[in-house]
């Protein structure tokens, strides 16, 4: 047997666990975001931080500072968003859960 999905859905940052859910839906409550999904991906360093993937909404100028500032100023400062990528639509499967898997794998091919 082996497990396909949700391996691994904590992201550990410098010790602390974060749960990509509480950022989604911090992130969801944000007037110009759509849609959001949040993965871990690791640094230079090989530390793991969370890295968010938004949809905006139409006609929207938001920038991925604002979005990081948003954030930031809504959570600890161990769980602040650093990095944001805007994509067209977030990968779902048929029950309407996030491919964190997809957007893993789609993190590991930019890196390479």
């Amino acid at each position: 047997m082996t497990i396909v999905d949700r391996s691994k859905e904590l992201i550990k940052y410098k010790g602390y666990q974060i749960a990509p859910a509480e950022l989604e839906a911090l992130l969801l409550t944000h007037p110009q975001i759509a849609d959001a999904a949040v993965i871990g991906v690791a640094d230079a360093d090989g530390q793991e931080f969370p890295k968010a993937y938004v949809v905006v909404v139409a006609e929207s100028a938001v920038t991925a500072e604002e979005v990081m500032a948003y954030v930031t100023e809504r959570v600890a400062p161990h769980k602040k968003v650093r990095a944001v990528e805007f994509i067209d639509a977030i990968l779902k499967s048929a029950s309407g859960k996030i491919l964190r898997k997809d957007l893993r794998a789609r993190e590991r091919a930019a890196a390479q």
